[in-house]
């Protein structure tokens, strides 16, 4: 009997694992017979002989098919991995804004314009109407002041009125 090749990864993974094993489990079994059916080249050997060659050879192509089991699950996880990040990352963004919006909401000539607050990747960017370049400063402060802000892009208009 030849052993399932075994494929170590995450919980979330071993249903996946499950499948391929069985169709590896599948393949060698069908490599088997096939090869035992279609040898002509060992023509003078006993069925013994043909049956150890035939399992060689299944024990190769299952060696094989472990090989890349082990690989699709190392790139399943490694994009489990990037997509946990991702997610991470926007996360950390959406809390920066929440923050930067707050500080804004804080200030008494602030809160009172409607400052539009977005942030990528840590760079905020603010858009709106402000009374003077003191308030567009004051703004642009206060968003720098955030904990996990990279940088500020002020695009803050100073109008009258």
């Amino acid at each position: 009997m030849i052993p399932a090749p075994t494929v170590s990864s995450s919980s979330s993974t071993s249903s996946t694992t499950s499948g391929l094993r069985m169709l590896g489990i599948a393949s060698a079994v069908a490599l088997t017979l096939g090869l035992a059916a279609c040898d002509r080249n060992g023509a003078d050997q006993t069925a013994g002989q043909k049956l150890d060659s035939a399992v060689a050879k299944t024990e190769a192509a299952a060696g094989e098919a472990q090989k890349k089991m082990e690989v699709a699950a190392s790139e399943a996880s490694a994009a489990a991995r990037s997509a946990a990040a991702n997610a991470a990352a926007v996360m950390d963004d959406a809390g920066i804004t929440a923050k930067v919006s707050a500080g804004l909401a804080k200030d008494e000539e602030l809160s009172a314009v409607k400052i539009d607050v977005d942030t990528r990747n840590g760079i905020v960017t603010l858009n709106g109407p402000v009374k003077n370049t003191v308030a567009k400063e004051r703004a642009e402060n206060i968003a720098r002041n955030v904990q996990g802000v990279n940088s500020v892009v002020n695009q803050l208009t100073v109008t009258a009125g």
